[in-house]
């Protein structure tokens, strides 16, 4: 009886598919498949059977805007339901992270999780939620290093000979930022601490008008991006002193890190990661990690991305757990010796 089950002519019966299934189990045993198996809810349901809400911290227009616009597409064919961008701006990009944090735990509400929501504000404003607790990590995403320039007009062209003319002039040099607590802001008190110096801050309404103010000559100094200011830098309207990663940026590989020129472990920039509500199912966070680092580990999406200066970085959740802690405790310091309050 077993042998004739097995065989394939059992094909040849008029029986329908799931009885012909549960016939060769019961008699041949069960058979295993490859293929990985879904992911659960909690409730037993696969995921994901609805679309996916990606929380964006600011408005459109912004690098965690467009970095959602490159994956979502990628994602949202690889787990066969649309992923949906909401961009929710608001309270420095703490809306978004709490509308997350509140969420029910179920995969189905996501954050697009950017270094100084999760590691600055919780120092610089007063929550209603817990950026730890209440949120959980899945992975990190890409990384986006900062790099220091400087009007031309400023007679310096290493950071050893603008360290020197600051100490020469203290307060004499004013540098430029998007808002107080802002990423530009924060790079350039912490390099100020480090090399000894004392500049003066002007804070603008956004990245964009800060570096117009550079170019116009408003102020000297500016930790800007690097998509927007190499361009300018390669024009000769900006002078560049170095970047301010560990490794050399892959846009400008000819300019020094901070780290190599005299300041060990200096490494700040921006990074942008998923987060979900604490408490969701560890098989979900599994899946989700696993298809973002697919997703972004796609040749095609690391050139747009590349093109937005952005490079590719990922984790596991324990390592962005880890990164987050680290970050938090680094820029709390350096937020309480310079008297930054939020705005």
């Amino acid at each position: 009886m077993t042998e004739w089950l097995c065989k394939s002519r059992l094909t040849n019966l008029a029986l329908s598919p799931v009885l012909i299934s549960w016939l060769v189990c019961a008699v041949c045993g069960p058979i295993s498949f490859a293929a990985e198996p879904a992911a659960s809810t909690g409730s037993g349901q696969a995921y994901p059977t609805r679309p996916v809400r990606l929380l964006i911290p600011f408005a459109p227009g912004g690098g965690s805007d467009a970095l959602a616009r490159i994956i979502t597409p990628r994602l949202t064919d690889a787990l066969g339901q649309t992923w949906v961008v909401d961009n929710r701006g608001g309270a420095g990009g703490n809306l978004a992270a709490e509308i997350v944090a509140k969420a029910a735990p179920d995969g189905y509400t996501v954050v697009l999780g950017f270094a100084t929501v999760l590691t600055v504000n919780p120092a610089l404003y007063k929550l209603s939620f817990d950026m730890a607790r209440d949120l959980a990590p899945v992975t990190l995403l890409a990384t986006a290093q900062y790099i220091l320039v400087l009007h031309p007009g400023v007679p310096a062209n290493t950071v050893k000979d603008f360290i020197a003319l600051a100490r020469q002039k203290p307060g004499a040099f004013n540098f430029s930022s998007g808002g107080a607590g802002t990423p530009l802001h924060l790079a350039a008190e912490l390099f100020s601490q480090r090399a000894g110096i004392r500049m003066v801050h002007v804070p603008y309404k956004g990245g964009g008008p800060a570096a117009a103010a550079l170019l116009a000559g408003e102020v000297q100094v500016l930790f800007g991006s690097i998509a927007s200011s190499v361009p300018q830098v390669k024009a000769g309207r900006l002078k560049a002193l170095a970047t301010t990663g560990i490794k050399r940026s892959r846009v400008m590989p000819e300019l020094p890190t901070l780290d190599e020129t005299g300041f060990p472990g200096f490494d700040v920039g921006t990074w942008y990661a998923f987060l979900v509500p604490a408490k969701t199912p560890a098989t979900i966070v599994n899946r989700l990690h696993n298809e973002a680092i697919r997703t972004v580990g796609l040749a095609d999406v690391q050139k747009v991305m590349a093109a937005q200066g952005l490079e590719v970085e990922t984790s596991t959740p324990q390592e962005l757990a880890a990164r987050i802690k680290r970050e938090t405790a680094v820029w709390a310091g350096v937020i309480k010796d310079a008297g930054i309050k939020g705005e």
